[in-house]
């Protein structure tokens, strides 16, 4: 492949190759499942999906699993405060995320595993830990000792006499700068035995051993959310490093979305939920977009930008729907060198949309001059090019949405007046056999026109 990823460990664009000859083993942090998921919890999964089928259509098996924390500090005070088991919160809210990455359009992950079904192997990283001198256990807690791993800091950059691990003070540790593997277990709270007595998985353990038990010791990427960087993605790698394991070869991380220059979080209060999104917006053009912008870019929400984003999403399925209603069934056909150029330059999506919006103005220029043949063939283009994004407006997976989707039959609404406009010219130069062409193609698409004395009126035959 020609890809190039920036890689946020080595901070430089460096060609992509699989440790595994046609296989491409991906590893993305998941959704800490406390609550109900907003577009800036999204926007990893979509981004990381986009990176997954770019690689798969460069002929690559892709391996993606994407965790799900479902034991957590801020899981078990949510749950708490609405009166419900911790493990019923967790649940509902990981169906939740499900149903929002579903509704987007993002293909399901090979494993989507949980951090309470891995004790196991958490358990087993901890000893590798203990015994190669990394990791010491003190009051039922363990920790990992910062101290002694030299290459701590060389993800992030920060410097080891500033690392702070957010964590509160914990009278057992050798060294403020250690982060925490294991929680003692605490009265009314969840806990699993250990070797070292009962309690609940620390945040950055879970990950390391779940990414070694689906992916192996050494994989290709990892991916998650700028702020992930420090302290989680820095503890993950430090952890598995020092027990021996060689972890991810390339590190991708993306961009916030943010409201009035902060960054989304719900202890802001500036959330914008997928369930309110989607009652304003179709999943297709919240997808659009939320992966239009460059991965490592932020997204400044606001009104504008969404309803540009829309607009444009539409110009794209107003042609291709134009195209289907003159000549047929239009199959997928293969991306530009333009859009593959775009893609391979780290999955830079802005490039890559601006091509597939090039061949749009130059497929509507055909349509204009009865070039139905050549708008044919950039039809064809345009939805390979928005299939890899997720965004073909003629597949299944958003036409099977089509019965009550409104943005939906406003553009098909355009479409068709077009049609009826042309049927109406044409009958007046009383040239009534493209009059009846044009009926006979809005009969096999399913569309019934009345002539009525206000103007022709039309309906989906299905209703």
């Amino acid at each position: 492949m020609s890809l190039h990823i920036y890689d946020s460990a080595s901070r430089t664009s460096r060609p992509f190759a699989p440790l595994v000859p046609g296989i491409a083993s991906i590893y993305v942090c998941g959704a800490t499942v406390q609550g109900v998921p907003h577009i800036g919890h999204v926007r990893s999964g979509l981004n990381f999906d986009v990176v997954r089928r770019w690689l798969a259509h460069g002929g690559l098996d892709v391996r993606l699993v994407r965790n799900v924390t479902d034991i957590d500090d801020k899981i078990l005070v949510k749950a708490a405060e609405a009166g419900r088991p911790w493990w019923e919160w967790a649940a509902t809210h990981e169906r939740s995320f499900d149903s929002a990455y579903d509704a987007l359009g993002c293909l399901p992950p090979s494993v989507s595993p949980r951090a309470t079904g891995h004790v196991t192997q958490m358990v087993e990283l901890m000893q590798r830990l203990i015994d190669g001198g990394h990791a010491y256990a003190s009051g039922g807690d363990v920790y990992f000792s910062v101290a002694s791993y030299p290459a701590y800091g060389e993800l992030s950059g920060i410097k080891v006499d500033e690392a702070q691990q957010g964590e509160s003070a914990a009278q057992g540790k050798a060294d403020a700068r250690d982060f925490t593997l294991w929680k003692s277990a605490k009265p009314g709270e969840p806990s699993w035995p250990t070797p070292w007595g009962s309690g609940r998985p620390g945040w950055h353990l879970e990950c390391s051993a779940m990414a070694r038990a689906y992916l192996g010791a050494e994989f290709d990427i990892h991916g998650g959310g700028i702020d992930l960087v420090f302290p989680h993605h820095e503890n993950e790698q430090a952890q598995s490093r020092a027990a021996g394991d060689g972890f991810s070869s390339y590190w991708m991380h993306n961009a916030w979305v943010t409201m009035s220059g902060e960054k989304m979080s719900k202890s802001l209060g500036n959330v914008v939920s997928i369930p309110e999104m989607l009652n304003r917006v179709r999943a297709q053009e919240l997808r659009y977009y939320l992966v239009g912008p460059h991965y490592r870019s932020t997204i400044e929400y606001s009104e504008a930008a969404l309803d540009e984003s829309v607009r444009a999403y539409q110009r794209v399925e107003t042609f291709l729907r134009k195209v289907a209603q003159r000549t047929g069934v239009v199959a997928p056909g293969g991306v530009s060198a333009e859009f593959a150029a775009a893609l391979d330059d780290d999955l830079a999506t802005p490039a890559a949309l601006a091509a597939v919006h090039n061949l749009v103005r130059q497929g509507n220029t055909a349509l204009d001059a009865a070039d139905d043949t050549g708008a044919r063939e950039i039809a064809a283009s345009v939805r390979a090019m928005t299939g890899v994004l997720g965004l073909d407006p003629l597949s299944q997976r958003w036409v099977d949405d089509a019965g009550a989707d409104t943005g939906l039959r406003q553009a098909l609404d355009a479409l068709v007046s077009d049609l009826l406009e042309e049927r109406a010219r044409a009958r007046s130069e009383r040239n009534f056999a493209l009059s009846d062409a044009i009926r006979d193609r809005l009969l096999i698409a399913g569309v019934a026109v009345e002539d009525t004395p206000g103007g022709p009126q039309w309906t989906l035959k299905d209703g």
